[in-house]
């Protein structure tokens, strides 16, 4: 069983930066594909990034803003978010790929947390 904690959501002016954080325990997450996801009220939950290894993923409107990266010896992942717009304000989740998992955007995921919320004032 792997637990998964985010934390540094919050409310931001457009322009503005946040960090938020995936503390996972239960399993170490090396090697694992590790996802951020975002979901908007009214909206389907979408894909944000993700990182397994040394690689990265990240979905278009998010590129060259956004920043996943973790940190083995914690058994953290981080996204590092900046230029933010409103159309970013959702709530931000992070998630656990099952193995095998191919594809970040729409692989299956095993393990999700609880989600930190993320606001963006114009």
């Amino acid at each position: 069983q792997v637990q998964l904690v985010e934390s540094g959501g919050g409310l931001v002016q457009a322009g503005g930066s946040l960090r938020l954080s995936c503390a996972a325990s239960g399993r170490a997450i090396s090697g694992y594909l590790m996802g951020w996801f975002r979901q908007a009220p009214g909206k389907e939950r979408e894909f944000v990034a993700a990182i397994r290894r040394s690689f990265t993923y990240y979905q278009d409107s998010v590129k060259g803003r956004f920043t996943v990266s973790g940190d083995n010896a914690k058994n953290v992942v981080y996204l590092e978010m900046n230029s933010l717009k409103p159309e970013d304000t959702a709530v931000y989740s992070c998630a656990v790929g099952a193995i095998g998992t191919m594809f970040p955007a729409t692989g299956k995921y095993d393990y999700w947390g609880q989600g930190t919320q993320v606001t963006v004032s114009s």
